[in-house]
C-alpha cells in the first residue's frame, strides 16, 4: 500500500486491528503499518471469542476458557508476523460479542483508529454484505476505520 503524496508523515498513534488470525489479516498489518507514527506508535491487536450466552454457567465457562487460552497461543504468533518497525505491539483475547466487545475495546483504549480486512461487497448484491462485524464497526466505532479489501 503505497501512501498518498500530501501524507508526509504518518497519521496515527494508536491503531486497534481486530484479527481472526487469518491471512486476511496481512492486509490490515501492512495498511496499519503505513498509517502510524514509526517511533511513538502502538498496534493493538485483538482477538473476541464470540460468546453465544452473556452469563455463562460452570460447563460453559470451562469450554469458554479453552478457547481463550487457544486464542492467547495464535495472538503470540501473530504478533510476531507484524513484522519490523520501533513502533509497539501487543495483544488481547476477549470473551463477548465480537462487534460491541470491538468497538468498546476501541473506545476504552481510546485509540486513534480501527484498521480491519473486510471482503468486497457484491455489486449485484449490495445490501446483502451490510451486515458484516467489518460494516458495523465502521458505523459503530467514534474513531476512523480503515477497511482494506
Amino acid at each position: 500500500m503505497r501512501r498518498p503524496e500530501h501524507y508526509a508523515h504518518p497519521v496515527f498513534r494508536k491503531i486497534l486491528i481486530p484479527v481472526d488470525f487469518t491471512s486476511k489479516n496481512d492486509r490490515a498489518f501492512a495498511a496499519a503499518r503505513e498509517v502510524i507514527h514509526p517511533e511513538q506508535g502502538e498496534i493493538v491487536l485483538v482477538h473476541v471469542v464470540e460468546s453465544l450466552e452473556d452469563e455463562l454457567d460452570d460447563d460453559l465457562r470451562g469450554f469458554y476458557r479453552k478457547l481463550e487460552l487457544r486464542a492467547e497461543e495464535r495472538m503470540t504468533e501473530t504478533l510476531g508476523r507484524l513484522g519490523v518497525g520501533a513502533f509497539s505491539r501487543r495483544g488481547q483475547v476477549i470473551l463477548g460479542h465480537r462487534t460491541r466487545a470491538i468497538v468498546d475495546f476501541a473506545s476504552k483504549e481510546a485509540v486513534d483508529a480501527i484498521v480491519l480486512s473486510s471482503h468486497r461487497v457484491d455489486p449485484d448484491k449490495p445490501g446483502a454484505d451490510w451486515m458484516t462485524i467489518s460494516y458495523k464497526v465502521a458505523i459503530l466505532a467514534r474513531c476512523p476505520v480503515l477497511l482494506v479489501k
